[in-house]
């Protein structure tokens, strides 16, 4: 069993082990039923504490019994005993106390956590609310504007803030089972508190502003239904009775429960956790990643630095002169005070984060470093010069990097002496941010670096992907598929905002226009140059975007790109359009209107078709891995489960 039962004296010391996240599987609950029903007919227990072994408390249900028939005892109905249990639970929190294990400690009447723990109910993530009284419990504990915030957003809180909102009753520092049965004894003296449900709910401060908050939650959801549900269940509940409030709650759980979305957000979220499931990596020796050296110290190497040092890594950053050195060092200090001014870091972490910070002009200063990231122009030649250049300087055993988005690693790999060193570490901007990493396998790198760099990319929190070497790996070849397919489309009959328009009704978080004005025509125009000479004749190829650069047209930073600015506002320029119908024209193509439904019919099955390719050649190693690159990279909406998933829905 999962559960254990012992008696210290007059209290019952419960202990859920039930790895590796303690979740609320069927044998927990009923371990929990067989624990309240045996201290209920004991009247020598006192109290009843609840623990959990290992590094978290309950961090959610048993994900992998979602899909299959319920089977009793259901977690609600263990709650309900423990709420109103005539024996009163402690909960004693640590780690994750996350979703129905969130839901489990406030039917406890009191709970303790040490300084670490994080509370929160993030059933959203995976297209539901909570299930078992989450939304009714919270909003009794805590305050309105919180409970929304909470189960609407699904971001935990940390117990000190969990303790000021009056979410937990007392924190410590300390070992934690020694202060809940202190803290017992201190009950000893005052009456058992009324149940969670027996409080009455904490209404809104402010109605009106509550409104506008919820309205901002539908706003943001881009049609994911769970946020939707999760704040009419909190606002919802305000006005009806205990019962009735549970009864809305689990009706609307089983309805999401049921609903693809659910299915889609549960897909991605198993995905995430099996990317790297290489046979090859397996009891590698892992370097010890301590010191990293950076090249460049542009946007790009300035987030990654930012990245490394967040995550405790000291980084040594290195330009090609003084000035250009300082320049790197100003932009990932401003990353770090960021940080700082929104609190997502202390003072001390703060200072002690610039203290590991040193820039140079003289690769020399990599000298000690464990890894070193090239992160500058996207030429061939320029990076196998730094390739070069920080061999000469670096230990045996370094690791040497490449932050490339398109070019070829083994042919960067083998400018080196001992290419098995070699790898490509292809980070997102802002690289301190986005959560994706594609780590790029060259047909020389050793186990031993790959299994290092894999680590290294988790010590980060990054959600690391494999690629296999290819134009664009993953991410970027995706893209680049699914951009000419607009590109057609455009020639076709379309026009760039109805592209756009299109894409943002589907959830995506931007257009294929509006994201290429932000980022600067010019440096795709660029790349298109250098690729000039490999075009195949017989290609289809769409000129309009370098007819705009030509024009001086680069986006959002010259005020004109397939868009024309004013300040930040954007709109549709006449100009592009008759552009645009000019180049149909001249390649004699009869132009035809297109529905927002079929430009994205057109778009995902470019996205799909060009998927399929990558896992055919192996450059991906699990349709799912597409999946977790298309959500994290381009923020394809996460309640679809990616492109790959939704073929498979369409086929079945």
């Amino acid at each position: 069993m999962p559960l254990t039962l012992k008696r210290q004296n007059n209290i019952a010391i419960v202990t859920i082990d039930n790895p590796p996240v303690n979740a609320a599987s069927h044998a927990v609950r009923q371990g929990l039923l067989d624990v309240v029903q045996e201290t209920e007919r004991d009247p020598t227990v006192q109290a009843v504490l609840l623990t959990c072994a290992g590094r978290t408390f309950v961090a959610g249900a048993d994900i992998r019994e979602f899909g299959k028939p319920p089977v009793e005892p259901h977690l609600p109905d263990v709650l309900r005993l423990i709420e109103t249990a005539q024996t009163p639970w402690v909960a004693v929190l640590h780690g994750s106390v996350l979703g129905g294990g969130l839901e489990l400690a406030m039917a406890c009447r009191y709970r303790v956590a040490n300084a670490g723990a994080q509370l929160g109910l993030p059933e959203v993530n995976l297209g539901l609310i909570p299930g078992a009284g989450g939304t009714v419990q919270l909003p009794r504990l805590v305050s309105a504007e919180l409970a929304l915030d909470m189960v609407a957003g699904g971001k935990p809180i940390s117990a000190k803030a969990a303790l000021h909102a009056g979410l937990i009753d007392a924190l410590t520092e300390g070992a934690l089972t020694p202060f809940a049965l202190s803290f017992i004894d201190n009950l000893a003296s005052h009456p058992v508190r009324p149940s969670t449900l027996d409080k009455a709910v904490n209404l809104p401060v402010d109605q009106a502003a509550f409104d506008e908050k919820v309205a901002k939650v539908t706003a943001r959801a881009k049609g994911q239904k769970s946020p939707v549900a999760a704040a009419q269940a909190i606002s919802k509940g305000f006005n009806l009775t205990v019962e009735e409030a549970l009864q809305q709650e689990r009706e609307t759980f089983l309805k999401l429960k049921d609903d693809p979305q659910s299915a889609a957000l549960r897909h991605i979220f198993f995905a995430e956790r099996g990317t790297i499931s290489l046979e090859r990596l397996k009891g590698q020796k892992l370097a010890q990643i301590q010191t990293v050296g950076v090249v460049g110290g542009g946007t790009m190497g300035a987030g990654i630095a930012a990245a490394c040092l967040l995550r405790g890594v000291s980084v040594v950053l290195v330009e090609r002169d003084d000035d250009a050195a300082q320049a790197g060092f100003k932009r990932t200090a401003d990353i770090l005070a960021g940080s700082l001014s929104r609190g997502l870091v202390s003072q001390q972490k703060h200072d002690k984060m610039l203290d590991s910070f040193t820039v140079s002009a003289n690769y020399a200063a990599f000298a000690h470093a464990d890894l070193v990231i090239e992160a500058v122009f996207e030429n061939f030649e320029v990076k196998a010069e730094v390739f070069s250049k920080i061999e000469a300087v670096v230990r045996p055993d370094a690791i040497i990097a490449s932050n490339t988005s398109y070019l070829d690693v083994n042919a960067l790999s083998q400018t080196l002496k001992h290419s098995s060193r070699a790898i490509g570490l292809h980070f997102f901007s802002p690289a301190h941010i986005m959560k994706l990493l594609e780590i790029v396998v060259p047909d020389t790198v050793s186990d031993e670096v790959l299994a290092s760099c894999v680590a290294f990319g988790r010590q980060l929190g990054k959600i690391c992907v494999l690629a296999g070497v290819c134009d664009g790996f993953i991410a970027n070849r995706i893209m680049s598929a699914y951009r000419r397919e607009c590109e057609y489309m455009l020639e076709d009959g379309a026009l760039p905002w109805e592209i756009d328009e299109a894409m943002l009704a589907f959830g995506m978080p931007m257009g294929i226009y509006q994201m290429q004005d932000l980022a600067g025509l010019d440096i795709a125009w660029a790349m298109r140059k250098r690729q000039a000479a490999e075009r195949k004749s017989d290609e289809r190829y769409v000129d309009i975007a370098d007819k705009l650069c030509e024009m001086g047209r680069f986006g959002q930073k010259s005020g004109r790109g397939w868009y024309i600015y004013d300040g930040k506002s954007r709109k549709p320029d006449p100009e592009v359009q008759a552009l645009i119908l000019s180049e149909s024209s001249r390649k004699g193509i009869t132009r035809i209107s297109f529905s927002p439904d079929q430009i994205m019919s057109r778009i995902l099955g470019r996205m799909q078709t060009e998927g399929h390719a990558i896992l055919n050649e192996g450059i991906a190693q699990r349709a799912e891995d597409i999946d977790v690159v298309m959500i994290n990279a381009f923020g394809f909406p996460r309640w679809t489960g990616g492109p790959m998933f939704m073929e498979g829905l369409s086929g079945a």
